[in-house]
């Protein structure tokens, strides 16, 4: 093998690596770690939990501190150990007053600023 064809080959090698390098320092859940969502409240009752579900079976809570104020729109942040979650996901809410609203499936990848309205 050629002197230059062996350092052309060392250079190769060096770019690839700092390629591979620089992909793994953006990872897709790193990109993820600020995945965020709006929920209205419309309804006249206070929104005490929002669960979310990837088959409708089962239900995660997802964490809403005391609740979401009839008529209030609050900005929600997805924990990192979603990370792995599809993006299309069903969501529904559990009101004060006892009842639960229909799920509806949502994009969380996709849709961020458009809010996610409860009756």
């Amino acid at each position: 093998m050629s002197k230059p064809s062996s350092i052309l080959r060392s250079g190769l090698v060096a770019s690839l690596v700092s390629a591979t390098l620089a992909l793994a320092a953006f990872s897709p859940a790193q990109a993820e770690e600020n995945l965020y969502f709006y929920v209205k409240n419309r309804a006249d009752s206070r929104i005490v939990k929002l669960q979310v579900s990837e088959n409708r079976k089962n239900w995660g809570d997802f964490d809403i501190g005391r609740g979401i104020s009839p008529g209030q729109k609050v900005k929600l942040i997805w924990d990192p150990s979603t990370d792995d979650e599809n993006c299309k996901q069903w969501i529904r809410a559990k009101f004060a007053d006892g009842s639960t609203s229909d799920p509806s499936k949502f994009d969380f990848c996709d849709d961020f600023d458009d809010p996610i309205e409860f009756w």
